[in-house]
């Protein structure tokens, strides 16, 4: 099928112009600042649409296999394809974990058969995700994007050095979640004002930033080249500032929640509880700045959906996480964007171009690259509703807040994966 994308505003080379992009056979066929007439071309014309590459997103949770209950791939991947996103990358706390190939092959097979866009799953460093025994590496490395235990971190040291020994030596990143258990401490909200004022019990920094800095010494001594997710913490910027410093391979995310809120935002509802939590003021600036020299690479949803009744427990006793696909792009363009804070080419930067390079995928806007692409309105003003979502998850944050951004469509290798009502 070719589809033809008519006069309209595409952002590339750091600026939006009007061209007319013809795709075939999964990829862009051609460019052009006049509007071709192609018989055979469906012809889409999307007037107030500004067209960028698709975003990746290399921190989602799908819950197939193991607890379809709470999303599928068919529903995030179409949250996904909504949101913007043409590539994402599932973490493996799924039943059963892939730590083989055995164990990864029902995912292999759901995102086969379901996957509206492309998703490239992540498989386990240990068995189960327990951290006593590591996973079969050699096995699925041909078949996984990177190596994670993410919803847990590795608490032992010996254990995570020879992970990236081996990882190194199958050219994998290890893409670590970085939480000291012994520090924890029973908490679940930030160890700051709200926590204290409320008598909630809060997760100190150095729960994250210690295991950072335990990680950042054994990527010194292995080479292993090495991601950080969901930094939320000022001590672990300045410890990935320093390494970077050092010319360690070392990269790291955060995520759309981290750089709106901080904890005296939080309101006594499940929807505003994830790990590792929303934290004080200072951290957010420390986060912002870290985006801004380049400390921080990229910016990750850690969508991680459940269902209502594990949301219902209020701070203390929902599960943590919250969905984030079809929010992340209109929340940050509004929030970053529109005030100045950042410029619409770093947003980009962001969301597509820096975790496409770490993690060795193909895109942008080119002749002959994967017509991976989406469409957004970004005069379009309106409030986030989750009934609208796609995901079977609907607790977000950010309910109720007024956005402008809408996705009026989404290609994905050059077949319609998503597209707006009336979008024409």
């Amino acid at each position: 099928m070719k589809i033809l994308l008519n006069q309209m505003q595409v952002f590339r080379k750091d600026k939006a112009e009007t061209c007319s992009i013809l795709v075939e056979d999964g990829r862009i066929v051609s460019l052009s600042k006049e509007a071709p007439t192609i018989p055979d071309a469906f012809s889409i014309e999307l007037k107030n649409g500004t067209l960028f590459p698709g975003f990746v997103d290399v921190h989602v949770h799908l819950r197939e296999p193991g607890f379809s209950y709470k999303e599928t791939i068919a529903t995030g991947t179409k949250a996904g394809a909504r949101g913007g996103y043409t590539a994402i990358c599932p973490m493996p706390n799924l039943k059963p974990v892939p730590d083989s190939v055995e164990h990864l092959q029902p995912e292999l097979d759901a995102i086969h058969k379901d996957s509206v866009i492309h998703t490239y799953p992540y498989g386990a460093i240990t068995v189960g995700e327990k951290g006593e025994v590591l996973a079969d590496l050699e096995g699925i490395a041909p078949y996984v994007i990177a190596f994670s235990d993410d919803g847990k971190g590795v608490q032992k040291p010996e254990m995570m050095k020879e992970a990236m020994l081996r990882a190194k030596a199958l050219g994998k990143l290890i893409v670590a979640h970085c939480e000291d258990e012994s520090l924890i401490n029973g908490g679940y909200i930030h160890d700051g004002a709200y926590a204290k004022a409320h008598g909630h019990r809060g997760n100190p920094s150095a729960s994250e930033w210690k295991q950072v800095e335990r990680d950042l010494a054994l990527v010194e001594e292995t080479g292993c080249a090495y991601h950080v997710c969901h930094v939320s913490t000022k001590e672990t910027v300045e410890l990935i500032r320093q390494a970077k410093a050092k010319g360690l391979d070392v990269t790291c995310e955060t995520a759309p929640h981290y750089l709106v809120f901080n904890d005296t935002m939080l309101q006594e509802e499940g929807r505003f509880k994830m790990n590792p939590p929303i934290r004080s003021e200072e951290d957010r600036q420390a986060l912002l700045t870290g985006i801004l020299d380049g400390t921080v690479d990229m910016i990750a949803t850690d969508h991680a959906p459940h269902s209502a009744e594990e949301k219902s427990g209020g701070l203390e006793k929902s599960l943590n996480g919250i969905v984030g696909l079809e929010t992340a792009f209109p929340v940050l363009y509004t929030e970053l964007v529109r005030p100045g804070i950042l410029t619409v080419d770093k947003l980009i930067q962001l969301m597509h171009t820096n975790p496409a390079q770490r993690f060795g995928l193909n895109g942008g806007l080119e002749v002959g690259a994967p017509a991976d692409l989406t469409v957004f309105d970004l005069d379009a003003s309106y409030v986030i509703d989750p009934a609208e979502f796609q995901s079977m998850g609907k607790s977000s944050p950010f309910t109720g807040k007024t956005v402008f951004g809408k996705c009026l469509l989404t290609i994905s290798n050059g077949t319609i994966a998503w597209q707006a009502e009336g979008g024409k």
